[in-house]
């Protein structure tokens, strides 16, 4: 079963975007809160006026790379970009790390310097605040769309609006991101 998914999710890019009538709602986006890495309170408040790229990340992916092409982003975009990273072991426990330990993966290996929450849970009745938010329609305004594994995308404007999902296979640098940027 997971060679089949696996094998469904590397031939098929998907990318949702909002869609140009949906259902705008009062976006609670910078209400939100989260618990970096380090253990420090984090609240969305302050991504206001950047746009913020959510990302489920895991250490033991075959996607890890694209950590590489996350911090190349940011470094390009940081004035205009926030990036945040959300470690989570959902998807065949590709992260069973610690925090610290995920951290010092992600900055020795890839020198990631962007946002990282503590690990989270996208799969449960606990699901991790932000991630009901980017699913619920109730919420965002439109998008239902779940991450299929890691390293799927949720890209939110500079007020707090939900633009798009893209999927694994969707790397950092496409131009489907770029075009906001740029």
């Amino acid at each position: 079963m997971i060679k089949n998914l696996l094998q469904a999710l590397r031939r098929k890019k998907i990318i949702i975007e909002k869609p140009i009538n949906y259902n705008n709602v009062n976006s609670s986006f910078f209400n939100l809160t989260m618990k970096l890495i380090n253990g420090e309170q984090f609240d969305f408040s302050e991504l206001k006026n950047k746009k913020t790229l959510i990302v489920n990340t895991a250490s033991k992916c075959g996607f890890t790379p694209q950590f590489k092409e996350l911090e190349e982003l940011y470094s390009k975009y940081k004035n205009q970009l926030s990036i945040i990273g959300f470690p989570c072991n959902d998807f065949l426990f590709q992260d069973p790390s610690s925090n610290k330990e995920i951290n010092e993966f992600c900055t020795l290996n890839y020198g990631v310097s962007f946002l990282m929450s503590e690990k989270i849970t996208l799969k449960t009745k606990n699901i991790s605040p932000i991630y009901k938010w980017l699913t619920d329609p109730k919420l965002n305004g439109w998008n239902s769309q779940q991450p299929t594994w890691n390293f799927c995308k949720y890209l939110i404007d500079e007020k707090g609006e939900l633009l798009l999902f893209a999927n694994s296979l969707i790397k950092p640098n496409d131009d489907v991101f770029l075009k906001f940027l740029q």
